[in-house]
C-alpha cells in the first residue's frame, strides 16, 4: 500500500459550492475511485488550500490513474471541479494536484 498526499488551491469564491458537491459525490465517481484501488480517501480544507490523502492498494498507479481519467463520469466531475481550483505556485508543468513527499509516518 502506498500513502499519497496532495495539495491544490481552492478559489475562495467557490468554497461553498465545492463543499456542497463533496457532501454528495456522485456514486459513479466513488465507484471509479474504488475500482482504481484507492481507499481511505479524504480531502481537508484550510485557508484556501485543499489537502487530499488516500491509500493506493494497486500495483500500477500510473495505469489506474489513466483508467480513472478516461472515465466519462470522472471527466464530467472534473469539468465541474477544475475551474474551482488553481495549481500551487510551485507546481510542475501540467501538474494539477501537487503531490507531497512523506517525511514521517508511524502506526
Amino acid at each position: 500500500m502506498r500513502r499519497i498526499a496532495q495539495i491544490i488551491q481552492l478559489n475562495q469564491e467557490d468554497e461553498a459550492a465545492y463543499i456542497r458537491y463533496h457532501a454528495q459525490v456522485w456514486p459513479e465517481v466513488l465507484a471509479k475511485i474504488a475500482a482504481c484501488n484507492i481507499r481511505n480517501y479524504s480531502i481537508f480544507l484550510r485557508n484556501g488550500v485543499l489537502f487530499a490523502y488516500f491509500e493506493y492498494h494497486g500495483t500500477d498507479y500510473k495505469e489506474d490513474m489513466r483508467r480513472m481519467s478516461a472515465c466519462p463520469d470522472t471527466q464530467r466531475w472534473w469539468a465541474i471541479m477544475d475551474p474551482m481550483q488553481s495549481s500551487m505556485a510551485d507546481a510542475e508543468a501540467g501538474e494539477k494536484w501537487s503531490e507531497l513527499r512523506e517525511v514521517f509516518h508511524v502506526e
